[in-house]
């Protein structure tokens, strides 16, 4: 379980693994916090956002090189962040060295955890392993209060567009 830690002073620094199997629930629990610390009201979530993420981790893994990664300290789960290649909402027509587009999402650190760089310890941890993976790019959807950290590794706002239906 996905836990904010006492607000005394930390003894470790946040060690960041990857997730196996059996860590799917931690990564489902912090991607459920990051929504309800986006101001999503909690019956907007399905109740079986833990079966759904698990499921999601199952079929990214097999189709998508999908990892994901743990932040601990002191034995709990201070944060979680995963990535897999963008598998498109189009034919991939270009050369892979052109675009092969790597996706981030669900980064998250509990609230006691955060303004000590754990946020961008996560996101540079993917952003490495897309690169392992070839990726020509990087693509994430920024919440506003982490706007400037992603601002501050190297992204760039795009040409998305969005009409509200």
């Amino acid at each position: 379980m996905l836990e904010s830690m006492p607000t005394t002073p930390a003894t470790t620094t946040p060690a960041i693994r990857e997730g196996a199997d059996a860590d799917v629930e931690l990564l489902a629990d912090a991607f459920r916090q990051m929504w309800l610390d986006n101001a999503v009201p909690a019956d907007n979530i399905e109740p079986d956002y833990r079966e759904r993420v698990q499921q999601f981790v199952v079929a990214g893994r097999q189709l998508a090189a999908l990892r994901f990664f743990v932040a601990e300290r002191e034995g709990r789960c201070v944060g979680a962040a995963c990535c897999q290649l963008f598998v498109g909402l189009y034919p991939a027509i270009l050369r892979r060295d052109v675009r092969c587009y790597g996706y981030i999402w669900g980064v998250y650190v509990t609230p006691d955890q955060r303004q000590q760089g754990l946020g961008r310890a996560l996101t540079e941890t993917c952003v490495q392993a897309l690169r392992a993976q070839g990726c020509s790019h990087a693509v994430l959807h920024a919440a506003p209060p982490g706007r400037g950290i992603y601002e501050r590794l190297g992204f760039q706002g795009t040409n998305e567009m969005r009409l509200p239906l």
